[in-house]
């Protein structure tokens, strides 16, 4: 973490040498795509590529591999030369603006770029140039006349971006088609093959007209690209979407493929007869790795000329893989010089929003400068995108989504577990250990810490699995789920009493928990790395060093013994809360804010500035006092008169425990439990479950409760709450918090705030009103319409019915 050589170039600070491949050594290349430079990146784009290759490279640096991470924007081609016309600037002026506004995003993101370049460099012409006269002296180029677009009125051929039109995909028909690709389908295309195409520029319909170009010859490199992707896409666990879009590629049958453009803005081709062109964005981009490489270190040919030392990983999202499965490779190979292939290519599907897709071109979605101004923390930001990753198929942002698993998760889980922790070792002598890590005996011989040991040995392994296999999402839910059985083990083995009555188990239950916090700080590291630094310095234990989770220096064995990691006598530092919580006023206000496209907001705050401008004239030209009392009366005889609004945050559910349980005397279907809700005594509940589910299922169990009903005599027994299960037509199951959720905590619906009434009154008809709305997932996750039933350790679930009823 405190490794200097991650920051982004060109900020100034001083580096150390750059790093070259070592003999003997894992040494890994990581590139995501490169972004376009003619927009401020959205989340959709920062998962996809940047975050998830940031947190494949920090983890490789956290184990002890000799990794860099490559990236930069990609300035070449249409898309910067169509943003300059709307900006009336040039090409360059756009690139520089672009460059600097990635640059800072990626920074407050905690990107950890080794070298963050862009690929209008001079060493990019270079290299590009070079691989192209290597293809040209080959014979894997040919030229050919192809029909393209040109605009009389502009004066000049299309670009594949300055056209659009209808899109000719049938069932399609999408108006707003790009010339190169359907944003909607997802097809690529041709500019000629757009039905009633219109210049971008102008809006007038261009006339087909010939014009010679240069074609890389895909189909004679296809024994040689197919002999490497038989061979890399099962070495390297090529994600399946990767495999499939690649083969999609090879069974429609490769085709000839052009490399040039007719445009200014770009590499320009050396050969005579089309000096007048530059080469297109997707044969020159993925070159953009090489050359920034090249920027980083004179000797790049060490990273990406020696493929039996180096291992190539590259993240991106779906829409990018032919050109880096097919294109790249092939140019590459066609060269006949030994460079380094891909190994490794991770891919994301769509990262869609609230209603609809994150798009750059329309300006919809939340982009990198709006995640910093909401002030929610960049690790709040990364943590939510990572849980999210669209690893095999779309998945959605909300902001009652974020909103929950920064409430539940971080706050409630994780956060709450190191402050717990901190907190109680912090305490003065006679009440805590007075800030130093006690001394313990023999903690092997504690069988809830033993017991608790292995399970956090076996999640370990799992974790660095799942991240050698690139499953991010997978290595982050079981890093948090060390987190739900250190709450567990602190809930389980009551600390707070051992205080007192065990002060030597006490003292091997705190500090293996303080082992946990700074495992839970290592590995998290990776995917929030300024909450490890802040668990660090709360520990007394950040000194700028790099974190360490190798093989070579024992810590994964270590980890399995987490007694052992913190030594006895160490003090920690001063414990503060590590997360805020997220209200419900606030996700409202960004959903707000942030709705439709940056163009309608724009026009909504110029609107919104407006019309206070004109308040502020109105009242500085009116006395307004006696009106304002009249209104503020309304208002308020307005709002004492309305009824409470119906809402399920009226309901008190609270996890409870069954203590206690037998069968009704008088009944032969129904239970009599005594349930601890957190309360000075037991609750006596009478249920209805003999039948479905066996009397030692219910003993010692954690449920659900409804705690407000009113109380009703149930054949001579008085029940004082309901335990709420779910059921469909041939089976009831038990409604079940989390294993480690506190006794006594209540369940809450995240977006939905507010105190429960004391006792719900059934002629208002309040739970009536509300139980049609709860149920079941796919998932098996309990809900109230769409938002789970959730608790300190997670959310709710049910062993195995799905769309059930909640009663």
């Amino acid at each position: 973490m405190g490794d200097d050589a991650r920051k982004i170039a060109g900020d100034g600070e001083a580096r150390p040498p750059p790093k070259l491949p070592i003999p003997g050594r894992r040494n890994i290349l990581i590139t995501s795509a490169l972004p376009y430079v003619n927009n401020v990146p959205h989340l959709g784009n920062i998962i996809g590529c940047v975050l998830s290759a940031d947190v494949f490279a920090r983890y490789c640096r956290l184990r002890g591999y000799n990794a860099i991470y490559i990236c930069g924007t990609d300035e070449y081609g249409t898309a910067t030369e169509t943003k300059a016309l709307e900006e009336n600037s040039t090409p360059k002026q756009i690139c520089d603006k672009y460059h600097e506004i990635h640059k800072a995003i990626y920074k407050w993101f905690d990107i950890s770029f080794d070298q963050f370049g862009r690929t209008s460099s001079p060493q990019q012409t270079e290299i590009c140039q070079a691989i192209f006269q290597k293809l040209l002296e080959s014979n894997w180029l040919t030229e050919n006349t192809m029909q393209q677009l040109y605009c009389d009125n502009c004066k000049k051929f299309l670009a594949d971006r300055l056209v659009e039109g209808t899109c000719p995909t049938p069932g399609c028909n999408y108006e707003s088609a790009r010339g190169d690709q359907c944003e909607k389908c997802g097809k690529l295309l041709n500019p000629t093959e757009l039905k009633d195409p219109k210049c971008k520029v102008c809006k007038a319909t261009p006339r087909i007209r010939d014009t010679d170009h240069l074609f890389l010859e895909l189909p004679l490199l296809k024994d040689k690209l197919e002999e490497y992707i038989n061979r890399m896409s099962v070495a390297g666990g090529w994600s399946q979407n990767a495999i499939q879009a690649t083969n999609a590629w090879l069974k429609e049958g490769l085709k000839p493929r052009c490399i040039t453009r007719d445009l200014k803005w770009g590499v320009p081709v050396p050969h005579e007869k089309y000096k007048d062109k530059v080469f297109y964005v997707w044969f020159d981009a993925p070159i953009g790795y090489v050359s920034i490489t090249s920027c980083y270190t004179q000797e790049w040919e060490k990273w990406w000329k020696d493929p039996e030392n180096v291992e190539l990983f590259q993240f991106m999202g779906k829409d990018n893989v032919p050109f880096h499965t097919v294109m790249f490779p092939s140019s590459l190979l066609g060269t006949g010089e030994n460079w380094t292939l891909m190994k490794t290519i991770s891919v994301t599907e769509y990262l869609n929003y609230e209603t609809g897709k994150f798009s750059k071109s329309k300006g919809i979605g939340v982009f990198g400068t709006d995640a910093k101004e909401t002030k929610i923390p960049a690790e709040v930001w990364r943590y939510y995108l990572l849980t999210n990753r669209p690893e095999v198929s779309d998945t959605l942002f909300t902001w009652v989504d974020l909103q929950a698993k920064l409430n539940s998760e971080l706050l409630s889980n994780l956060g709450n577990f190191v402050n717990r922790v901190l907190s109680f070792i912090a305490k003065p002598q006679g009440q805590g250990y007075n800030s130093i890590i006690p001394d313990v005996h023999n903690p092997e011989s504690h069988p809830k810490t033993k017991a608790f040991a292995e399970k956090v040995g076996t999640y370990v392994d799992q974790y660095v699995d799942a991240m050698e296999k690139v499953k991010l999402k997978q290595g982050l839910k079981t890093a948090m789920s060390i987190s739900s059985e250190g709450n567990f083990y602190l809930q389980d083995n009551q600390f707070w009493k051992l205080f007192k009555e065990d002060p030597a188990s006490c003292a091997i239950v705190m500090r293996t928990s303080a082992g946990i916090v700074y495992l839970l700080a290592t590995l998290l590291e990776p995917f929030m790395p300024s909450f490890s630094v802040e668990v660090l310095k709360q520990l007394n234990l950040y000194g700028g060093d790099q974190l360490s989770f190798s093989d070579e220096n024992g810590d994964i064995l270590q980890a399995k013994n987490p007694w052992n990691i913190i030594p006895s006598g160490h003090k920690i530092g001063t414990p503060q809360p590590l997360f805020k919580e997220l209200k419900d006023e606030e996700v409202e206000f960004f959903r707000e804010k942030f709705a439709g496209s940056q163009a309608d907001r724009l026009l909504k705050a110029e609107a919104e500035s407006k019309k206070i401008a004109e308040q502020v004239k109105n009242v500085a030209i009116s006395d307004g006092k006696g009106k304002k009392e009249k209104q503020s009366k309304a208002a308020s005889g307005a709002k004492s008169k309305s009824e409470p609004e119906i809402s399920i945050s009226r309901l008190d559910i609270r996890v409870g425990l069954i203590t206690k349980v037998q069968k009704h005397p008088d009944a032969d279907s129904l239970y009599v439990e005594e349930i601890d809700v957190g309360e000075s005594s037991p609750r006596t509940v009478v249920s209805g479950l003999v039948k479905y589910i066996p009397i030692d299922e219910m003993q010692n169990r954690k449920v659900c409760v409804l705690c407000n009903l009113k109380p009703a005599t149930m054949r001579g027994i008085k029940s004082h709450a309901m335990v709420l299960a779910a059921s469909n037509e041939n089976k009831v199951e038990l409604v079940d918090p989390p294993a480690s959720a506190r006794v006594g905590e209540r369940v809450t619906f995240p977006g939905f705030s507010g105190e429960p009434d004391d006792v719900l009154n059934p002629k208002k008809k309040v739970w009536e009103t509300l139980q049609p709305d709860l149920r079941t997932d796919s998932e098996l996750v309990a809900l109230f319409r769409d938002v789970p039933l959730t608790t300190s350790a997670g959310v709710c679930r049910v062993a195995s019915i799905a769309g059930g009823v909640i009663r």
